[in-house]
């Protein structure tokens, strides 16, 4: 999917690495807006987030993924072993996540749960559509933190229960309250409202592999 950005990629400086968690097995990295988690099949797609990773830790291995536009908490684990590990935690859903993002429009209900099938939409990848029927299972539960009347716009808190593509932003998008920034799902009004998708990763929750106490790590949301 990376090698087919629908917009030339301009990765954010290299401004050394944000380390939120750091112990000998794992890592929970801030990723930032913009950056790719992995390389893309392209030659202007090499700068990603596991490759600054390994200049300072050799060992890393990506664990799971974020979107290019969106920032904010990743798992990257320091071993074969513990990578195993993290990996079954996801496919489990044993992590917990959570996620802030600002949205076009005045959300009604002050929380719910929006549970649509998602697939990709193959003629225009990497877009992804809601599909009854095809679709696999997708479920994001959500709640207003807060409004801002005179931008039209509402902050919400996400929680997604299953961790499909692009899920959060289709399912946003289904509810009329595209995420402000988002150039692949938003109308160019919408878009034009930041200069970033505004969507973060602000809360990491799991089982410490080694370890084996709950770990909890926060990042900060920079809008």
């Amino acid at each position: 999917m990376n090698s087919s950005l629908p917009f030339n990629y301009t990765p954010p400086t290299d401004n050394g690495l944000d380390i939120l968690y750091q112990d000998g097995e794992l890592l929970v990295i801030n990723k930032p807006a913009g950056l790719l988690s992995v390389p893309g099949r392209d030659e202007d797609k090499q700068d990603c987030l596991i490759r600054r990773v390994q200049t300072e830790f050799p060992s890393a291995l990506i664990v799971h993924r974020l979107d290019m536009a969106t920032s904010g908490a990743m798992i990257i684990a320091l071993n074969d072993d513990v990578h195993r590990q993290l990996s079954i935690l996801f496919e489990k859903r044993k992590v917990q996540k959570r996620y802030v993002a600002v949205v076009d429009g005045l959300v009604k209900n002050s929380e719910g749960l929006i549970d649509l099938p998602l697939i990709t939409d193959w003629p225009n990848r990497p877009k992804q559509m809601i599909d009854h029927d095809r679709g696999k299972a997708s479920r994001t539960r959500y709640h207003v933190m807060s409004y801002d009347q005179d931008a039209r716009t509402t902050r919400l808190e996400l929680i997604p229960e299953t961790g499909r593509t692009h899920q959060i932003r289709v399912h946003l998008m289904s509810l009329g309250h595209a995420i402000l920034g988002d150039r692949l799902y938003a109308s160019d009004e919408v878009i034009a409202r930041a200069n970033r998708l505004l969507l973060h990763s602000s809360y990491l929750s799991f089982c410490h592999p080694v370890r084996g106490e709950e770990l909890e790590v926060n990042s900060v949301t920079p809008f």
